[in-house]
């Protein structure tokens, strides 16, 4: 048998079109409606841009030269998505 063989540009175009398959059998056969799907996309997304902001506030306070070293506590793990 001879050697196939398959470029780099071959694989992506198979990854793209399989994704693309996938995400349109899961939006079939999902029980919910577009409608309640992209209003849970869209909490989500509120809720993750929230937060950003409450992040860069706190870094921008702590980064800030006027602001002592002592002035904040690191608690750990409260910025992130």
């Amino acid at each position: 048998m001879g050697k196939l063989k398959y470029s780099e540009t071959t694989a992506l175009a198979a990854f793209v079109a399989g994704a693309a398959l996938a995400a349109g059998v899961t939006l079939l056969l999902s029980p919910k409606t577009g409608r309640q799907i992209r209003e849970n996309i869209g909490d989500i997304k509120e809720e993750a841009v929230e937060k950003l902001k409450v992040c860069a506030r706190e870094a921008k306070f702590k980064l800030s030269p006027k602001t002592k070293p002592d002035a904040f506590v690191y608690e750990g793990g409260d910025c992130w998505i």
